[in-house]
């Protein structure tokens, strides 16, 4: 077999030239006899088909509705980081320091999920973050946003399998959490291989979980508060005493910045997993209504329950709390449990200990989901080996489940000291890989937004417009960069080389990416009027684009 059939031309599929027939799937794209695209699908005997038709020969299917969307965001975000990390959050800057942090990037978040609105009702394409920078900026800028995307999710794969043998270790310490990484390991992979729909389904329920939790503390910190527990009422009294900032490794006012900064970072990497919303649109049912809607009910959603217990969290927990600085992966480092230890209430650390073992088995589901869809996305645009678009009957890219749920393995690292080590080092570049995805996204709209106005489409004409367009890209761009690269900051504070290296790993490896396929391609910038803005579009009648090389 020629490489050239395994690993297709970087370029294919990026502008958008007409190159004659297309083949996917069974189903052939191109032009009529008159040299004019015919407007429909064909098979291999020429005979015209549908969405639905073109799913049965092999190719994603649309079997997601909207609220499948929204609670696979929801499934990819709210995990450890909520549970756990709003604790250490608390101690680094204080009640109101942290909550400003949370809401400050529940802007730029919402900048995002904007920018990807419009993208994603346009052109639903699974793994949209990769497939966008190709198409409308930079081959180059795809490939490393997409790989770099995709090894984060994998690898995140492998910390929610060892998070979840850490927190059954709650219940019985002697348990072995090697035991427990391969058992959820083959669970999590063959869920994945069920039909979409079904996978929808039983995220929606792993996650209505985790949101009944939270609504039911919502209500629970505030009867607290209001002076149901052991401490009386409590109000304000924690913002008075200790404090609402607090001084984070150095002393002063720098040092209350210093600590609002570092949860500016830790709560962006807490909410990454919103924009999952884009990567599930190329298997949305009507995109055009379920997308816009999903990526608001998501944004409002996850904003709304962080932000409301994050609030209440401040108001019953006092930031100098001795045991939120417990560095346990289980239930006793939660500030929901210790809120309830403090009032008194014995039974609800067993309660938040089931909650989040279903939490981080949630975030497991969504992040096979995920890192398989953006393995496809890079397929498609021939940035990765073309094996990984190969679905089965139900429409499930079999190839790249496998080589995505593979990485769960790396779980096992943890079980050793020195591979611990290595490990840690792979999760870094998962955090980041978030900010780079995010930033890609607002810089893929502005130039979106060029290639609209060269070719001469009105944004009018999107099934979606998002308001005070650009200024809200230029937004989300500039704080994405800045946080990218500001987020190791602290190594500089207290200089370590180890520390420098772990933070900042993931962006020499995607400058890494983007050279090394810069160097070997040579490709130019996209030209805005020739950038393609057909294949995938999802036209009113319902049926995708006879550009369309597949979802």
């Amino acid at each position: 077999m020629k490489a050239a059939e395994i690993w297709p031309d970087s370029s294919a599929g990026s502008s958008g030239e007409d190159v004659g027939v297309f083949t996917t799937g069974g189903m052939s794209i191109g032009k009529n006899e008159g040299g004019k695209k015919d407007g429909s699908f064909k098979d291999a005997d020429g005979a015209k088909g549908s969405d639905a038709d073109s799913a049965k020969q092999g190719e994603l299917q649309r079997q997601l509705s909207g609220r499948h969307l929204n609670f696979i965001a929801i499934g990819g975000t709210i995990g450890t980081g909520f549970f756990l990390g709003t604790g250490t959050a608390l101690v680094k800057a204080g009640p109101a320091g942290c909550l400003i942090s949370y809401i400050f990037i529940g802007t730029v978040l919402w900048s995002v999920m904007v920018c990807l609105g419009e993208m994603a009702t346009y052109i639903p394409t699974a793994g949209a973050f990769s497939s966008y920078a190709t198409r409308f900026v930079d081959a180059s800028l795809g490939f490393a946003v997409g790989w770099l995307y995709w090894f984060g999710w994998a690898t995140t794969y492998a910390l929610s399998l060892v998070a979840a043998g850490l927190i059954i270790q709650y219940w019985n310490a002697d348990f072995n959490v090697g035991i427990i990484i391969a058992i959820f390991w083959v669970v999590f992979t063959l869920v994945n291989y069920l039909p979409v729909r079904i996978y929808g389904e039983l995220e929606m329920w792993l996650s209505s979980l985790k949101v009944i939790t939270i609504v039911g503390f919502i209500i629970f910190a505030i009867c607290i508060a209001a002076g149901a527990g052991d401490e009386g009422t409590l109000g304000f009294t924690y913002w008075r005493d200790p404090g609402a900032f607090n001084e984070y490794l150095v002393e002063g006012s720098v040092g209350k910045f210093v600590g609002f900064w570092a949860v500016i970072i830790q709560a962006s990497v807490a909410v990454q997993g919103s924009e999952l919303v884009g990567v599930g649109a190329g298997e949305a049912r009507d995109p055009r209504k379920t997308v816009p809607s999903a990526i608001r009910v998501t944004f409002w959603g996850i904003m709304g329950m962080f932000v409301a217990t994050l609030f209440l969290i401040t108001m019953v927990v006092p930031s100098n709390d001795p045991n939120l600085l417990n560095d346990s992966s289980n239930a006793s480092a939660s500030p929901l449990v210790i809120a309830a230890t403090r009032a008194g209430v014995k039974i609800l650390p067993d309660i938040i200990n089931a909650v989040l073992l279903t939490a981080v088995l949630s975030a497991a589901n969504s992040n096979v989901y995920s890192g398989s869809r953006v393995l496809v996305a890079l397929a498609e645009e021939g940035q990765a080996p073309a094996w990984f678009k190969k679905t089965n009957r139900h429409g499930i890219p079999t190839v790249a489940v496998a080589v995505t749920a593979a990485f769960g393995l790396l779980g096992f690292l943890n079980l050793s000291t020195d591979g611990g080590k290595v490990f840690n080092w792979l999760l870094n570049i998962s955090g980041v890989a978030g900010l780079t995805t995010w930033a890609s996204t607002c810089l893929s709209h502005l130039y979106f937004m060029r290639a609209l106005k060269a070719q001469g489409i009105s944004r009018e004409e999107l099934p979606y417009v998002s308001r005070f367009q650009p200024y809200t890209a230029y937004y989300g761009l500039f704080f994405n960069v800045l946080i990218a690269l500001t987020q190791g900051f602290t190594a500089f504070i207290n200089w370590n080389v180890s520390d420098f290296f772990a933070a900042y790993i993931s962006l020499i490896l995607f400058a890494v990416l983007w050279a090394g396929h810069k160097l070997w391609y040579r490709q130019p910038r996209v030209d805005p009027a020739k950038a393609d803005l057909v294949r995938g579009r999802y036209d009113s009648s319902e049926e995708r684009s006879a550009a369309d090389g597949g979802v």
